[in-house]
């Protein structure tokens, strides 16, 4: 796959590979954006990876020599993308965050039980066991999105989502598991709970996770 670099307004560019949420693509997203960040141009605002693509934020105002400020970033920015590979991304962080599964701070982890044919236990063994990638934050702020969950974990969204989920809940939400940072709606199936802040406004940077990083569950309680 090669990338593929369009335009976001007059200020952004979109530098994307391709649209499946897939691990491998995942992995190039990120290590094309740490490139990007540790040889960050004075003109680059922003950094936000997402599943396959990334945005690049910039500032317009640094070309003022050139009538095309985006196309003069896509030029600087094409060797960078070249340079970009897996070493980019061996010192990512590993962040555990320990889990109290089922009951009233779980309680759908029965209904992924039944829709998987394994016992409670068993779904959380599976989870826990599990080393997990922040593909992306989104959703709400701080919100991680992230990969690696057992296939066999794998639930519907509910059909009805809830009005309102409590922060620090864990869900599984089709192939992938997530955590609320905030109290809020959602539809994911909820197994369990944790109590790290996953966003904190007067915290530097706000959010527990950050896109690249990996995510460990550690089991606090188990029904």
């Amino acid at each position: 796959m090669d990338w593929r670099i369009g335009r976001l307004g007059d200020a952004a560019l979109l530098l994307a590979l391709d649209e499946r949420i897939d691990a491998a693509t995942n992995a190039r997203v990120h290590a094309a954006a740490r490139r990007i960040a540790a040889d960050r141009p004075t003109w680059v605002l922003d950094v936000v990876p997402a599943y396959a693509s990334v945005a690049v934020f910039i500032d317009a105002d640094a070309f003022p020599t050139t009538g095309d400020p985006l196309a003069e970033a896509e030029r600087h920015l094409r060797p960078l993308l070249a340079r970009a590979d897996d070493a980019d991304m061996e010192d990512a962080r590993i962040v555990e965050i320990p889990v109290r599964y089922g009951g009233d701070e779980g309680p759908d982890l029965e209904r992924v039980a039944a829709q998987t044919g394994l016992s409670t236990g068993d779904v959380l063994r599976r989870h826990a066991a599990g080393e997990y990638t922040v593909a992306m934050l989104g959703f709400a702020p701080g919100f991680p999105y992230l990969l690696g969950l057992d296939p066999v974990l794998a639930t519907p969204r509910l059909a009805t989502p809830r009005t309102r989920v409590p922060a620090g809940s864990v869900a599984i939400g089709g192939a992938q598991t997530g955590l609320y940072p905030r109290p809020g709606p959602g539809g994911w199936n909820l197994i369990g709970r944790t109590d790290a802040v996953l966003f904190d406004p007067a915290r530097e940077p706000p959010a527990l996770l950050a896109p690249g990083d990996r995510v460990r569950f550690l089991v606090e309680r188990a029904p």
